[in-house]
């Protein structure tokens, strides 16, 4: 390998990731929580944050969950691994939870690198699914909010350290 492709190498593992503008109207006076990044093994995923009206987890009325992507990901995989996060949180699949991951796997387009999804919780907890480009959906279910969040929320979520980041415990 030559000089030059190393160089290019070190400097593009130095250059922080480049988000596209993943920051609806509808989130505009939603505050920070908190942050964190997912790695599995040694690749990272997507930086999270976690919103909410009152900028704390212990008191809020609406919430905001933006996923900013670290690597390319294919809609129906993003649908799965959904799926399985259900699963092992012990939410019973009911023909409504399928149908809502119907729903995503039409809504949700691919991802790369540098792209966002944020989930928008409306007043009635409805969630709106946006990303840089438009609104990309709504699913009209407060339950369906609770269980979605749950994955990174819940006390039970499969990565607790970077749980505790977001809701601001850690």
């Amino acid at each position: 390998m030559n000089m030059l492709k190393l160089v290019l190498i070190a400097v593009s593992l130095l250059v922080p990731a480049v988000y596209a503008n993943c920051s609806p109207k509808a989130a505009a006076e939603l505050e920070k929580v908190g942050e964190t990044r997912l790695s599995v093994w040694f690749w990272d995923v997507y930086d999270a944050e976690l919103f909410t009206d009152s900028g704390n987890y212990e008191n809020y009325q609406r919430r905001a969950l933006r996923l900013s992507y670290l690597r390319d990901i294919e809609a129906s995989e993003l649908v799965e691994t959904t799926r399985e996060e259900w699963q092992r949180l012990d939410i019973r699949m009911s023909e409504q939870h399928e149908q809502w991951l119907s729903e995503l796997n039409e809504m949700w387009p691919d991802v790369s690198n540098g792209d966002c999804l944020m989930l928008v919780e409306t007043p009635e907890g409805h969630s709106e699914f946006y990303n840089a480009d438009k609104k990309l959906g709504v699913i009209p279910s407060a339950e369906f909010t609770d269980d979605f969040l749950a994955i990174w929320l819940s006390p039970d979520s499969r990565f607790r350290a970077e749980r505790n980041e977001l809701i601001g415990a850690s």
